[in-house]
């Protein structure tokens, strides 16, 4: 049986370093440039988007911003294919909390005229379209501007405006904050209430096949593999 010299499983070991470290770098590279996955935690989006989505973001469409590892340090940005546009649904940095991404619906850009009047979103002095699955009750919104949107900025709202803390709030959002597109929803569960179903169980057995036995019920079999539009 053929022996590995010292030499040759140094060579070895060098050889298999080099290749973990290269699947990292590629992995690191898709993630940070090309596509990333983001999760709803509120019901802003409602009903477009729901808690318990998980997303994938198109991150090179709108020139992917190349960030520190575990930091909210932008190093440099990839070159853009387009910019958002009215209608997108976009991930972005929050404008007040660095470390904090935002998914809400561009309907303005720089330079665009933004008012709300009761339940009825204007732009430019126009109706704005809402997309199916908007949700408001009438007249529940209330008034917002007129309001014009600065240069490299972006009017961002959520489909859920009864419910959104937007740019209503926090005003436009930069273009450096933007970080990519909502693209398609790969997995969807409604939130667990555990309350009157894990009330009295004892052990991390019962708590784990109450768990797995409710399960099937709580995915969104229809949400799976919907293109976000």
């Amino acid at each position: 049986m053929p022996t590995l010299t010292p030499h040759r499983k140094k060579t070895s070991i060098r050889e298999y370093l080099s290749s973990i470290m290269i699947a990292v770098a590629l992995a690191l590279l898709i993630r940070t440039g090309v596509v990333q996955a983001f999760y709803i935690p509120s019901g802003s989006m409602e009903d477009t988007l729901f808690v318990g989505d998980y997303l994938l973001a198109n991150k090179f469409v709108y020139g992917a911003p190349i960030d520190i590892i575990g930091t909210d340090i932008t190093l440099f940005r990839l070159p853009a294919l387009r910019d958002p546009a009215p209608g997108d649904i976009v991930i972005f940095r929050s404008p007040r909390e660095a470390d904090k991404d935002l998914i809400k619906r561009c309907v303005a850009v720089g330079g665009q005229k933004v008012e709300v009047k009761g339940s009825e979103l204007f732009v430019d002095g126009k109706r704005f379209h809402d997309p199916q699955g908007t949700k408001f009750e009438k007249g529940g919104v209330g008034h917002y501007g007129p309001h014009i949107v600065p240069k490299d900025h972006y009017f961002m709202m959520g489909d859920n405006r009864d419910n959104s803390h937007d740019s209503r709030f926090f005003g436009p959002v930069a273009a450096d904050l933007v970080k990519g597109k909502a693209m398609i929803i790969y997995w969807s569960w409604s939130p667990d209430n555990r309350g009157p179903f894990y009330r009295g169980l004892t052990s991390l057995p019962e708590v784990v096949g109450t768990f797995l036995w409710r399960l099937p019920g709580r995915v969104r079999y229809d949400h799976l593999g919907d293109v976000i539009l």
